[in-house]
């Protein structure tokens, strides 16, 4: 099988897992509950979880609460509560190729400028994916995600790239969510070239830090972040999304 195939089909897996996991959020669930949920549906593909194969990473997901933004160690004494935003980040190792997504929801009624600011994350997605087309670069990627956020009012991150994906979890290019050089310099995408597009952005100030775990990134400030997260296939003259959720 090829690769586009493996990842479409990957993918496709993927994403159900990715709306199970979705639907155990809920008050009183344990980030624990999840991982162990998220373990027997990945290894029930016939696949492997990719986050388990990151070396002295051994969990099957990163769970990350409010103001923790990715890596979050998947903890059994952590909890859910009502209007917690929580983000799910999820990968799959599919007859020899990776696919990697990731979602932010709050969790009960959605209300204010929380319910806001994950749409503009949402739909900021969804015109960065448009744009992922043969002889494109990656800086209109970036281009794209940093304009959003920031005429949204938000910031876009700056420590934290997407990435390629494929037989490795993490390849380049590195897709980052801020412009940086110029668009000339910039890699150019080509036709089944599999990218794993993140929109990854705060509230407040974009400074992130990591927590005593040596693993979970959260914001400097407190304030709360987000992320969006799909693997696409480059192509013409759309790309594929392969980790959307049924």
């Amino acid at each position: 099988m090829n690769q586009v195939k493996a990842q479409i089909e990957g993918g496709q897996l993927l994403g159900a897992v990715k709306a199970q996991l979705v639907t155990m959020a809920k008050p009183g669930v344990s980030f624990a509950d999840i991982d162990t949920k998220a373990t027997a549906l990945l290894m029930e593909t016939g696949g492997q979880p990719s986050f388990s194969m990151v070396p002295g990473y051994h969990w099957s997901t990163c769970i990350n609460i409010n103001d923790g933004i990715v890596h979050g160690i998947p903890h059994p004494d952590l909890h859910i509560k009502s209007g917690d935003l929580v983000t799910i980040d999820v990968g799959l190792y599919h007859r020899g190729f990776h696919t990697d997504t990731s979602t932010s929801l709050i969790v009960g009624k959605p209300h204010g400028e929380a319910a806001h600011f994950l749409e503009v994350g949402r739909q900021t997605l969804v015109k960065a994916i448009a744009v992922a087309i043969p002889g494109n670069k990656v800086w209109d990627i970036s281009h794209v995600i940093q304009t959003e956020i920031e005429a949204a009012g938000y910031n876009v991150v700056r420590d934290l790239t997407g990435h390629g994906v494929g037989k490795q979890l993490h390849m380049d290019p590195a897709i980052t969510c801020y412009t940086t050089g110029s668009r000339d310099s910039s890699p150019t995408l080509s036709q089944g070239q599999a990218i794993a597009i993140e929109v990854m952005y705060t509230m407040g100030d974009y400074h992130l830090v990591k927590s005593p775990d040596d693993w979970t990134l959260s914001t400097r400030d407190h304030s709360l972040s987000a992320v969006f997260e799909e693997t696409i296939i480059v192509s013409s003259p759309h790309p594929q999304v392969v980790t959307l959720a049924p």
